[in-house]
This record gives structure tokens, C-alpha cells and sequence, in this order.
């Protein structure tokens, strides 16, 4: 990017040189006609420089606005994923601690040599609650190790093109 910069304050500077010395030579005054055609033909080239230059400046700042876009949607998309991840683990963390009170109740009951069939069903029902909430988190958590690498991957993909650009 300074590249075309200064490129750009160079075409600029030589393009004033060239109209000063136009303004200075008067036609059909001292300077001959070959002349003021070759700077003519020269302040053509530095214009048709110029805009090749903001064409080029043009295009990386639709690539840089493009980029940051994507970032942008990726960042929300991660985002959502660890919103997701969580929930689950909050209820993981819940199915997890109604399994262990369920687990003391029964305990206490066997203790107690009272038999109590509902304990147990509900301890199970804990269980397999608690079961469900893991796998949940589990995918969760793979989904938003799978959504970075997705990331990354594209990003490597889009960086390589533009480092041989660059070259």
C-alpha cells in the first residue's frame, strides 16, 4: 500500500513538472514542436500511470473491506457457537448435580433399609438426562473446534493467492 502511495506522489510531483513547463513554453516560442509533442506524450503516459494506479488502490480496498467482512462473520459465528457450547455445559452442569442429589437420596434410603422404587427411577432418568447433556456439549464443543478450523482453512486458502499477488 505506501508502494502505490508513493508511486502516486511521484506521478503526481512529475505531472507538476511537466505543466510548469508547459505553462512556460509559449507556442511557437522558443521550444520546437518535437519537444512539446514528446511531453505531451509523456504527461499522457504519467495519466495513464495515475490511473492504473488508483485502479490497483481501488481493488485492494475492495479486497481489505471484503476481508474484514469475513472476519467479522466468522467472529459472530464463533460467537454463536460458544453461546451454543454454553448452554450446553450449563446443563450439563445441572443434569450433572441432580444426578448426584438423586444418587445421596437413594443412598440415604438403602441406609435407611427403605426400599424406594421412584429413587431409583429417578435416579436413572438423572443419569440418562446427564448422559444426554455430555453428548450435547460434547457436539457442541466439536462444532466450534470444526467452525475454526473451517476458518482457518479458508483463511489460508484466500491468504496464498494474494502472497503470490504480492510477489
Amino acid at each position: 500500500m505506501s508502494q502505490i502511495e508513493e508511486l502516486q506522489r511521484r506521478i503526481t510531483a512529475a505531472l507538476d513538472r511537466i505543466g510548469q513547463g508547459l505553462d512556460e513554453v509559449a507556442p511557437g516560442g522558443g521550444a520546437d514542436a518535437g519537444e512539446i509533442d514528446a511531453l505531451k506524450k509523456e504527461l499522457e503516459d504519467e495519466k495513464l500511470v495515475s490511473a492504473q494506479l488508483e485502479e490497483r488502490l481501488k481493488a485492494v480496498s475492495q479486497k481489505q473491506r471484503e476481508r474484514a467482512e469475513a472476519e467479522d462473520a466468522a467472529r459472530a459465528e464463533q460467537a454463536d457457537a460458544l453461546r451454543k457450547l454454553d448452554t450446553e455445559l450449563q446443563s450439563l452442569r445441572k443434569a450433572n448435580q441432580q444426578l448426584r442429589d438423586n444418587n445421596k437420596a437413594l443412598r440415604e434410603a438403602n441406609e435407611a433399609g427403605v426400599a424406594e422404587p421412584h429413587l431409583i427411577n429417578k435416579s436413572m432418568l438423572a443419569e440418562l438426562e446427564g448422559l444426554r447433556a455430555a453428548r450435547a456439549a460434547d457436539r457442541a464443543e466439536a462444532d466450534v473446534v470444526m467452525a475454526d478450523l473451517g476458518r482457518l482453512i479458508s483463511g489460508a486458502a484466500t491468504v496464498e493467492p494474494s502472497q503470490a499477488e504480492d510477489a
